[in-house]
C-alpha cells in the first residue's frame, strides 16, 4: 500500500472505509489482475463467465444466460456481440421459439475457454496472495453470504442455471 504524505480529511477517510467503494475498488483490481493474465487471450472477466456458462450449458437462451451470470439484458449483449464477432459463440433463433436467442460456443471458443483455464487461475491466485488461506476463506464466505442477503437488491437477478427464477 502506497504511504500518504498527508493525513486524510475525515470525510476522504469515511469514503474510502465504506463497503461500497472498497467493493467497487476491488472489482477494478480483480478485472486489471485478469485481464493482464488473459492477455494473449483478449479475454475479459465476463467473456470468461459467459464461455464458462455455455461449456456447461450449450445453447442457453440470451435471457436465462444473463440470469446466470447476473448481468442485465444490454450487457449481455455486448459481451455476445464482441464473442461473436470473434467467432466464439454463435447466436440463433432458438428451436422451442423462435423470438428466443439460442447461444453456444464454437469449436474456436472452446479452445480459448480450455487455454483460459491456467490464466484464469493464475489471476485468482494473485488477486488472494495478499489473504492467508483461512482469510481467503473468510473473504469468500462472506461475500457469499452479503450477495446472498441482499440478492432481492441487485439491478439484475443472478439465477444460477437449472434453478427458478424467484
Amino acid at each position: 500500500m502506497t504511504a500518504l504524505a498527508a493525513p486524510l480529511p475525515a470525510s476522504l477517510s469515511r469514503l474510502y472505509a465504506r463497503p461500497g467503494f472498497l467493493l467497487r475498488r476491488a472489482h477494478q483490481i480483480s478485472a486489471a489482475v485478469f485481464e493482464d493474465e488473459c492477455r494473449e487471450l483478449g479475454l475479459t472477466p465476463a467473456q470468461f463467465g459467459v464461455l464458462t456458462i455455455l461449456r456447461s450449458h450449450p445453447g442457453m437462451g440470451q435471457s436465462s444466460l444473463a440470469r446466470a451470470l447476473g448481468f442485465d439484458k444490454v450487457t449481455v449483449l455486448r459481451v455476445l456481440r464482441g464473442l461473436e464477432t470473434r467467432g466464439l459463440v454463435s447466436r440463433a433463433p432458438a428451436p422451442d421459439n423462435k423470438r428466443n436467442v439460442s447461444v453456444a460456443l464454437t469449436a474456436e471458443g472452446a479452445a480459448v475457454l480450455t487455454r483460459a483455464q491456467k490464466p484464469a487461475e493464475r489471476a485468482y491466485k494473485r488477486l488472494l496472495a495478499p489473504l492467508d488461506k483461512e482469510q481467503q476463506a473468510q473473504l469468500v464466505a462472506l461475500l457469499q453470504l452479503l450477495t446472498g442477503e441482499l440478492e432481492d437488491d441487485a439491478r439484475a437477478a443472478f439465477v444460477p442455471p437449472g434453478r427458478k427464477n424467484g
